[in-house]
């Protein structure tokens, strides 16, 4: 049996910092870059030597802006990379250097050892070992200094004698040297697994920082499938076996509860694309539904030396997606209730395939859903925060106009439903901070409406003509067309969910405008 570890999973909160941390800091190089193949809306990044060698490979799966998870029993800890006896010095110069945080130098089972915190918080060790060197890209990292490979992982058990036992049973480790609380498993390559002895520790919590599963090797398919059908046999855990495109895998929970993955050495990064473009494509998986509009959703990053967003930290939560061929129109984005800051995008995208679009995430809640404002029951609107919300938004703005600078005349503000219920409101209470909007299933939700002058303003209304709130749409309408927008309305063959017609329709107003 083929031992060792092929990948380890992560996740992180931030994608352009991962990526300038792996690939600027480290040295490794991007050689992957898909939809996840659990969720295709999450991106998923595999980082590795110049071929994409099993042994080499971190991934991260991108929950953009999610919450911070803790590492504890159940779950792998700590990550090691090994590099060359005699570089920790190098290494801890270019740390402080990039401004990594640093937790300082000790010994662990006879290697020095270089302990660093990735941006998300993941403990990393850097570690002089004599491991055999896989090909790393070239960087400014001198290759007498440059990442071998993954040294190994730390798992928190509290059952550290039956993980042991079940890892040296099945995935070809064998027990090595003990200190302290450690028990070390070592592979035919030399990697290792440390089973940490976790009794007593507070458990997980899955998110951004932590590890979501280690993978072992497998040389083929076949040998996957030999332990799968061991494992059933034992019973001890659900097993589930999946076709990952690059590779054929099992994963299993051991006794201590952690994520155990086997992963076949082939076919390979390389199934399509050739080694010397590898990462530079964002591939889908084969089953994913519509994956153009999938794409759009997925944050967007630039390799160091590229250019990328510099976001900033402005009052609504926000992400943009640029297009390959961006034409200066700006087109912000207010979801509905429940969405988020990618919701509306694949539409948008239709409609204009070359607008940039900024996605905005509403910051009240609402039995745990995301909204733009409270409500206190059906149709029963809290004013004063729809007031308050309103003035945000105002001021949203007038930040992005001084942060990202987009072009006023090209600037477009599309909501949907309750998006479209705070941007209409917001537009009627602050007259000019936007000229053109689109609103989509709106509803007119002020109770008192001020007589402000919309002159210069305008306005496509797409109404569903079974939709509960029509009327209400169109006594927005007519409110706004008296204080002097320019009001276009369309009546769809929909209800209140989006349908087939509303990206043509915004297309041709765009277009006509």
């Amino acid at each position: 049996m083929t031992s060792g570890i092929h990948h380890v999973t992560l996740i992180t909160g931030d994608v352009q910092a991962n990526v300038d941390f792996y690939v600027g800091f480290l040295g490794l190089r991007l050689v992957k870059r898909t939809g996840g193949y659990e969720d295709a809306r999450q991106l998923h990044l595999f980082y590795g030597d110049y071929a994409a060698s099993p042994g080499s490979l971190i991934t991260f799966l991108v929950w953009q802006g999610g919450s911070s998870g803790q590492a504890g029993a159940g779950q792998v800890s700590e990550l090691s990379l090994a590099i060359p006896q005699g570089s920790i010095g190098y290494w801890l110069e270019r740390a402080l250097t990039h401004q990594v945080k640093v937790e300082g130098t000790a010994q662990e089972f006879g290697e020095t050892v270089l302990r660093l915190r990735d941006p998300d918080g993941v403990v990393l060790k850097l570690v002089s070992a004599n491991l055999p060197a896989l090909t790393m890209p070239e960087t400014d990292i001198p290759a007498e200094h440059a990442i071998r490979r993954i040294r190994g992982v730390t798992l928190l058990s509290e059952v550290q004698e039956e993980t042991t036992a079940f890892l040296t049973r099945n995935f070809g480790f064998r027990a090595g040297p003990v200190e302290g609380p450690i028990q070390r498993l070592v592979s035919d390559v030399g990697d290792v697994l440390d089973i940490r002895d976790a009794a007593g520790f507070w458990p997980g919590v899955p998110g951004t920082g932590t590890a979501d599963h280690v993978a072992v090797r497998a040389a083929n398919e076949a040998e996957v499938e030999a332990v799968e059908r061991e494992l059933r046999k034992l019973n001890s855990s659900l097993t589930n076996l999946h076709d990952r495109q690059y590779f054929t895998s099992l994963y299993v929970r051991e006794p201590g509860n952690v994520l155990i993955e086997m992963a076949s050495d082939g076919p390979g990064f390389t199934l399509d694309e050739a080694v010397e473009k590898l990462g530079h494509t964002l591939f889908m998986p084969p089953d994913t539904p519509d994956p153009k509009a999938v794409k759009v959703m997925l944050p967007q990053f630039g390799l160091p030396g590229e250019e990328r967003v510099v976001y900033r930290d402005l009052i609504y939560k926000h992400r943009f997606f640029t297009p390959e061929s961006p034409d200066g129109t700006t087109i912000a984005l207010l979801h509905g209730t429940g969405g988020n800051e990618t919701d509306l995008m694949p539409l948008a995208h239709r409609a204009a395939p070359n607008a940039t679009l900024l996605g905005m995430r509403g910051r009240s809640t609402e039995s745990g859903v995301q909204r733009w404002f409270r409500s206190f029951g059906p149709s029963i609107f809290d004013q004063k925060d729809i007031r308050f919300e309103s003035g945000a938004l105002e001021a949203f703005f007038g930040e992005i106009g001084t942060a990202y600078r987009p072009d006023p005349e090209k600037l477009v503000a599309l909501g949907y439903s309750n998006g479209a219920n705070l941007l209409a409101a917001a537009m009627l209470l602050h007259p000019g901070f936007v000229r053109r909007a689109v609103l989509l299933r709106p509803a007119m939700v002020l109770d008192e409406v001020p007589q402000t002058d919309l002159s210069g303003t305008s306005v496509l209304i797409l109404l569903g003509e079974t939709d509960a709130f029509r009327k209400q749409g169109e006594v927005l309408a007519d409110a706004l067309r008296s204080r002097g927008a320019e009001v276009s309305v369309e009546v769809l063959n929909a209800g209140h969910g989006l349908g087939e017609g509303d990206a043509p329709t915004i297309a041709a107003w765009l277009a006509s405008a």
